[in-house]
């Protein structure tokens, strides 16, 4: 079922790009006509420790955090409790998200969120959040084209969506997860040219940064390059259903960089920050947005095992999830959720625009919606 409904679904896509992909960018009119938009943003391997508590005063050192500057650490990081320390942390997570929205994976509180792919790691993860559920085939990140329907291109078919869904991830790998398949869907992976054959300004200085940045990680550009590509692909091309993966705190971690990795976190969260003020000023988004912020998997804990993940690494099963948006209670961190899962952000993701994506899929592919939608404990 999942290679025939994909390729039924591209089959579609492209009876009609011929008409979609003359159409002008949406006008604010016309967004406001055809309702909500929702963006997911993953940051890779990021800890809920960290979310949850802040910077870990053990791992600032030398020896375990790989540390270059543990004063600078500790005066910008490690302010106070793990309250005031998460707040230094990620203050636009803390001092909007959790006031207007809703956090989940706090098991200190007895929120669980977890994966369920029992591999722990990224294309496995990616797929879960995408699709709705795990695929035992998918035990490597090599694995190639994603052989099952993600929600991104079964919504890029859809009327009022076409033309309108873009992924961009700093991850070359992307470009497999999210499978090219789908010609109404814009998809952007790795050091691929943001705005290849554009001659505005802006947009050819983008491409000239990506074409010639010496690259530090051969599959993945930095986090800021990302981020500016997104801003200035959001000011003309208005997308209702959009995709961001950030990268590096996945890569700082695995280099053992704590201090690096901390600082990424802290800059995602002022990504994060700098979108959602972005679109709400636009009449297109302000106040019809929906955020959704998770991670593609966990790390182990303690000294040694924050680097890592993978099925052998324990506790690199717990996620996180942050969701703020106008259709949802402003409970903040939530408590006793027993359990909560990565399968169940497909659903949220189609929910909040309205689409019902296990109607589509098949109760026994895809999870339901995350329960964020009404009322709460």
């Amino acid at each position: 079922m999942r290679i025939s409904l994909r390729r039924r679904f591209a089959a579609a896509a492209l009876l009609l790009f011929g008409l979609a992909a003359a159409a002008a960018p949406v006008s604010a009119q016309a967004m406001a006509d055809t309702g909500r938009s929702v963006v997911l943003i993953v940051t890779d391997g990021l800890r809920w420790q960290e979310l949850f508590g802040g910077a870990d005063s053990t791992l600032n050192n030398k020896e375990y955090g790989g540390v270059e500057d543990t004063a600078a650490l500790r005066r910008t990081y490690l302010v106070g409790g793990a309250e005031a320390n998460r707040r230094a942390l990620m203050p636009f997570m803390w001092g909007v998200i959790a006031r207007d929205g809703q956090i989940y994976g706090n098991r200190r509180l007895g929120s669980d969120a977890v994966v369920t792919n029992g591999l722990k790691f990224s294309y496995p993860g990616y797929n879960e959040m995408l699709t709705g559920r795990p695929d035992p085939r998918i035990d490597r990140n090599d694995y190639g084209p994603n052989p099952n329907l993600t929600v991104f291109g079964w919504l890029s078919s859809e009327p009022g969506f076409m033309s309108r869904v873009a992924a961009f991830g700093t991850w070359d790998v992307f470009a497999d997860i999210f499978d090219r398949g789908f010609p109404l869907m814009t998809l952007r992976a790795g050091w691929e040219l943001p705005f290849p054959g554009s001659t505005d300004p802006s947009r050819v200085l983008l491409d000239s940064l990506y074409a010639t940045t010496t690259r530090y990680w051969p599959g993945m550009p930095y986090d800021a390059f990302l981020q500016a590509s997104v801003m200035e692909y959001l000011r003309t091309e208005h997308p209702r259903v959009l995709y961001l993966g950030f990268g590096e705190t996945d890569e700082w971690a695995h280099s053992g960089k704590y201090d690096r990795y901390l600082a990424t976190a802290h800059r995602v969260d002022g990504f994060i920050r700098d979108l959602w003020q972005a679109m709400q000023a636009m009449p297109e988004y302000a106040g019809r947005t929906t955020f959704i912020i998770t991670t593609d998997h966990g790390r182990g804990s303690g000294l040694e095992d924050w680097t890592d993940h993978g099925k052998d690494v324990e506790g690199a099963e717990h996620i996180w999830i942050a969701v703020m948006g106008p259709d949802i209670p402003g409970l903040g961190e939530r408590r006793n959720v027993s359990f909560v899962t990565q399968a169940q952000v497909a659903a949220t993701v189609a929910a909040a625009v309205g689409m019902d994506w296990v109607k589509v899929a098949g109760p026994a592919w895809t999870a339901g919606a995350l329960p964020v939608f009404g009322p709460g404990d």
